[in-house]
């Protein structure tokens, strides 16, 4: 890392929820933030369900965002690495976006070094035990097929068959997304014991939760999660020595 450089972690903005208004006034905060971070910012992670939902069809491609995607590619365009990961809510980006404005996209988890510390960093859904009905949901989504058999649907009637399936899911969840369950029944805390029993790493950097969270491991490690962008406006940030979770 250069010096004076740090590295940004956000997650779960959900642009597009729950209204247009409501969305807007979240999609100008981020982008305020991400102004402010540019100076200092050697790379960008957006860690999954930066929309509430997005579909890419060949010809089009969702109405809206036009705030986030320009700040966005003037990051990328100035020279600053901005990586995106697909979340359980926009797992359907595909070529439009890493093509128009330069986003690195994943769609799986990764391992980065920065500083000398170890990071896995991914959107966190479908990891750990438990939740067997979204994993299987997931594989369906991911399937080619079943995403061709959406896109030959009229892209009016998609998104609105797609923003109703997108908002009752985000209603059914969020009883359970701002209750820390314990160490013991958090998923994403197993699946990083888990891991740590086979390969180190320093930082688990995830989203998904929607619940800013900062534990201990073990002696070396440590787990973020990143929050959301509903209440919390939560992000993390790495000085290249350690780690820390702030509010915007």
């Amino acid at each position: 890392m250069e010096t004076n450089k740090k590295i940004y972690f956000a997650s779960d903005f959900h642009l597009g929820a729950p209204d247009y208004a409501t969305s807007l006034e979240r999609e100008k905060r981020i982008v305020k933030w991400l102004d402010e971070i540019k100076d200092d910012a050697e790379e960008i992670f957006l860690v999954g369900d930066l929309f509430d939902f997005w579909f890419e069809y060949k010809t089009v491609v969702p109405r809206g965002y036009v705030r986030i995607l320009g700040k966005i590619a003037e990051l990328t365009d100035s020279g600053i690495p901005v990586h995106l990961f697909t979340g359980n809510h926009d797992m359907w980006i595909f070529d439009y976006l890493p093509k128009e404005i330069n986003i690195i996209l994943h769609k799986e988890p990764i391992e980065r070094e920065f500083g000398g510390k170890k990071f896995l960093i991914g959107h966190g859904d479908g990891l750990g035990p438990g939740d067997n009905g979204y994993k299987f949901l997931k594989k369906v989504f991911a399937n080619k097929f079943c995403q061709w058999l959406f896109a030959i649907i009229h892209p009016d009637l998609g998104m609105k068959i797609a923003n109703y399936w997108s908002h009752r899911s985000r209603i059914f969840n969020e009883a359970h997304e701002e209750k820390f369950l314990g160490e013991s029944k958090e998923w994403l805390v197993i699946y990083c014991k888990e891991v740590l029993q086979k390969k180190h790493y320093e930082y688990f950097i995830f989203g998904h939760r929607h619940l800013p969270l900062d534990i201990k491991l073990n002696e070396g490690s440590r787990y973020i999660n990143l929050g959301e962008w509903f209440k919390s406006n939560s992000f993390a940030v790495f000085d290249g020595t350690d780690i820390s979770l702030k509010k915007y």
